[in-house]
């Protein structure tokens, strides 16, 4: 079940924060390394460890709780606990993204019924950048308005970029910003071979389709889950288990 990068620390022979030999028994059965002094309990490390491989293989928290007969809330917390310190890596982490740029929003959450899309109510709004043949960056804004995007454009993306877009107004002045391409979908202009955001869609489907084993998610928490979905889409062909355990459970990341 242990992961093979993590066995060595589980087996208690080398010290989860500073990776040195020299771990020795405490009289409340933690262990203390004589390195780096600190102390934690190997029991403690084995739980947290397990419910982080079922996090990594993206099993939700319920599903979670029922394989490893342990409370569903301690799992949620633990899960909600990962996302948190993803989100920070993700942060630690952005560049200004520059090169051919896909940008768009998307909806999630809320009632289904009434508007949809641009005027959908009670929905978390996404606005995503992806450059292409590179990585995603994703953000929770509060309106899709010309000033709360072109914010986060000016933010995350160099000047002189290229910049993909549906015909929505607010992309309107991004022509002051670099050479903008509008892809009009009622014209089948999508279907040229560079003039699409074909990239951008497909991960908010990635994220999405991840989405629905949750049965809802507090919109509040959106942030969270999203910035998840960001890592997981941007790391895809690294070893995700063992990135995954140097940030939530060693914190050395």
């Amino acid at each position: 079940m242990i992961k093979g990068v993590a066995r060595k620390y589980f087996e208690g022979k080398t010290c989860i924060f500073c990776n040195r030999y020299g771990l020795y028994k405490l009289a409340d059965k933690r262990v203390k390394c004589k390195h780096c002094k600190k102390k934690y309990s190997l029991n403690q490390l084995k739980l947290d460890l397990e419910i982080l491989y079922y996090f990594y293989l993206e099993l939700s928290a319920r599903k979670t709780a029922k394989e490893l007969n342990v409370n569903y809330r301690l799992i949620h917390r633990k899960f909600m606990r990962f996302r948190k310190k993803i989100a920070e890596y993700c942060n630690q982490e952005a560049r200004k993204l520059n090169g051919e740029l896909e940008l768009d929003e998307s909806y999630f959450g809320g009632k289904r019924k009434g508007n949809r899309g641009r005027g959908a109510h009670n929905k978390a709004i996404a606005f995503g950048i992806l450059e292409r043949n590179g990585t995603v960056h994703t953000v929770i804004v509060e309106n899709v308005s010309k000033e709360t995007l072109m914010k986060e454009i000016e933010n995350k993306t160099q000047k002189g970029s290229v910049f993909y877009t549906d015909g929505w107004k607010s992309y309107a002045s991004l022509e002051q910003y670099g050479k903008h391409n509008i892809i009009r979908h009622d014209k089948d202009e999508f279907a040229k071979e560079k003039n699409h955001i074909n990239g951008i869609e497909g991960f908010w489907s990635f994220a999405k389709e991840r989405f629905h084993k949750y049965h809802g998610i507090k919109k509040n928490n959106y942030p969270f889950y999203l910035k998840e979905m960001e890592f997981r889409f941007n790391h895809r062909n690294r070893n995700v288990f063992n990135l995954l355990f140097d940030i939530c459970v060693r914190g050395l990341v």
